[in-house]
């Protein structure tokens, strides 16, 4: 079996409730961060599968069409090969905050779900987000947990702390 890194998409990998960005609901308003595209292309050169799993209830409230997510997510995976990385495999959560579906964060469903189809050990995997859900998700699931503080406080229980996506990266890979 294989071990992966599985990635909340907003706040980690691209920006969001930033002064150029409010929410991500088209290609246009996709911006990567500093440092994630080197900190995936690391991930990958050595050996971590690297998997998205996003919460999209904007899709499930009317903010934008499945098409809009293929779309946001075709210019991140456009954007993350300039700079000689990929993602192995992206998924998604379109369902309304409140609808009690397995797969919204929380919930393990989408961890469980790639863990089964690519063959992932998740007890040597590492969720990787922002946010408490990514955290729980990933606690639920059974993999390690990697808070990414942004500000480099320590407010949410996690196995891990780090700044952004490449110092984790480099962590995890060094």
């Amino acid at each position: 079996m294989d071990k992966a890194v599985f990635l909340d998409r907003d706040g980690v990998i691209n920006e969001v409730l930033s002064k150029r960005v409010k929410f991500v609901n088209t290609a246009e308003d996709f911006h990567l961060l500093p440092g994630a595209g080197e900190g995936i292309r690391k991930l990958n050169e050595a050996g971590w599968k690297v998997f998205v799993v996003t919460n999209q209830g904007g899709v499930g409230l009317g903010y934008m069409t499945e098409e809009a997510l293929r779309d946001v997510h075709r210019e991140m995976e456009k954007q993350l090969a300039d700079c000689g990385a990929y993602i192995n495999d992206i998924a998604y959560c379109p369902h309304m905050p409140q609808s009690g579906c397995r797969c919204r964060k929380p919930k393990p469903g989408m961890l469980l779900d790639l863990a089964e189809k690519h063959a992932i050990d998740l007890s040597s995997s590492y969720m990787a987000g922002d946010r408490e859900p990514d955290i729980e998700a990933g606690r639920n699931a059974g993999t390690k947990t990697v808070f990414i503080t942004h500000d480099g406080k320590q407010k949410i229980k996690a196995d891990e702390y780090f700044p952004d996506l490449l110092s984790f990266s480099e962590w995890l890979t060094d």
